[in-house]
């Protein structure tokens, strides 16, 4: 008995693979981050790219999302700036 239990706890078989579950976890929780704090932006640009596909005009939702996207990037240039980059 003693055998049994000194080999199980040595024995590494299924390390392996816990330690890409918790890589599959984590990437999954980022997704869905991602996909929360962007989600709309993202379904606007979308959309006003499938309506210039169809031939119609450009909605004015996708005008706006791709409007509010350039002044998020250009704030991240701020924050760059002022890491020394």
């Amino acid at each position: 008995m003693r055998r049994f239990v000194r080999n199980l706890l040595r024995s590494e078989s299924g390390q392996g693979l816990s330690e890409y579950l918790i890589i599959v976890a984590l990437v999954a929780v980022a997704a869905i981050g991602v996909v929360t704090v962007f989600g709309r932006d993202i379904r606007e640009l979308f959309s006003g790219t499938t309506d210039s596909l169809a031939g119609n005009q450009a909605s004015n939702t996708a005008r706006k999302a791709t409007v509010k996207a350039s002044k998020n990037l250009k704030n991240f240039g701020k924050y760059n700036a002022a890491s020394g980059d």
